[in-house]
């Protein structure tokens, strides 16, 4: 028995286990030359997926109606008929959301087992690991002595962010939503402060205190008035990292922002977005330096673990009320 989710609405606003379908077939899969069938085995939930759900112009196309979502899945090779795998073998790629199927092996990469646990190549060794290298090297540029500021530095790719920013000798204060959170910030990912955005009245104020020599560089995660109060504090030459902005992807209507302009010019900072495909030429080199820096016992990193296929969308959900520590991951 086969299960997959559909995407059944466009989700208004939040999204609801009512916008997913489920569905079962009995059917006999059977493989052509250059497939393979594959078994889920893991499967990541990210904040992104929330933007595909919805029927708007974006770097990727929307998620049709009635088809299966996509995400990035560990999955166990059943059978193969393609001379690049055999059977036993673990891949990752983005692929459906179902419990077996077939692929032509486009995008699909050999996982070792051996050398890190399976759900770490949704993480810390695959599209986490990379966005979070990728983006702070790339965009932000790092010199030690400076300061940076991660939002929702609790999440997959920020508290990976705040350990590769120590790495290079910076300052790190990380926003997160629970006190728990920011004790783990500090116990765990080595950053030097955090702040608890819903117990704090001034996040401006309270960023200037842990931050008394400004901010160099700003990894956002979120958005809204949490990034409006980071950019009262940039330094000259700030660099600004558009990653997400999850305090925003359920919004209706319009957010009412802050003008960032003047405190670009004022600071000839920059500010750019970016996604983790951008920088794809550089990918092998950067999985090796988290490997190696794995290893090393540099990187640590942190995973929320939910249960069953049928409990995906709930996993994605929860995404948006800040359930996850770290990596949100479904065990199928």
């Amino acid at each position: 028995m086969i299960k997959t989710i559909l995407l059944k609405h466009r989700p208004e606003g939040k999204p609801t286990v009512s916008d997913f379908e489920f569905t079962t077939e009995d059917t006999e899969l059977t493989l052509q030359d250059g497939e393979v069938l594959i078994e889920a085995v893991y499967v990541s939930v990210d904040p992104y997926l929330r933007g595909r759900m919805s029927d708007a112009k974006s770097y990727v196309p929307p998620f049709e109606l009635n088809q299966p979502i996509q995400s990035g899945v560990v999955a166990k090779v059943l059978e193969s008929k393609n001379d690049a795998f055999a059977e036993g073998d673990f891949v990752s790629g983005m692929l459906d959301w179902k419990t077996q199927q077939v692929s032509n092996a486009e995008g699909l990469t050999k996982v070792d087992p051996s050398k890190a646990p399976l759900s770490a190549y949704l993480g810390i060794l695959g599209m986490t690991g990379l966005t979070a290298l990728t983006g702070l090297t790339e965009i932000g540029k790092p010199k030690e002595g400076e300061t940076i500021v991660v939002s929702g530095a609790a999440g997959a790719v920020g508290s990976v962010v705040g350990q590769i920013a120590k790495i290079y000798g910076l300052h790190v204060i990380g926003i997160a939503g629970t006190d728990e959170k920011v004790d783990l910030l500090k116990s765990k990912f080595g950053f030097d402060a955090g702040i608890n955005y819903n117990t704090t009245e001034d996040m401006a104020a309270a960023i200037a205190a842990a931050a008394p020599n400004g901010v160099d560089i700003y990894f956002d995660n979120v958005g809204g008035p949490i990034s409006d109060a980071v950019l009262v504090n940039i330094n000259q030459f700030a660099r600004i990292i558009i990653c997400g902005a999850i305090s925003v992807y359920n919004n209706t209507e319009a957010p009412k922002s802050l003008s960032v302009q003047p405190f670009l010019v004022k600071n000839s900072a920059l500010m750019q977005g970016f996604i983790v495909s951008n920088y794809a030429a550089k990918f092998p080199e950067a999985i090796s330096q988290l490997a190696t820096w794995l290893a090393e016992d540099k990187l640590t990193y942190s995973e929320t673990i939910v249960k069953g296929f049928d409990n995906i969308p709930n996993a994605f959900i929860d995404l948006f009320e800040g359930k996850n520590k770290g990596k949100m991951i479904v065990e199928i």
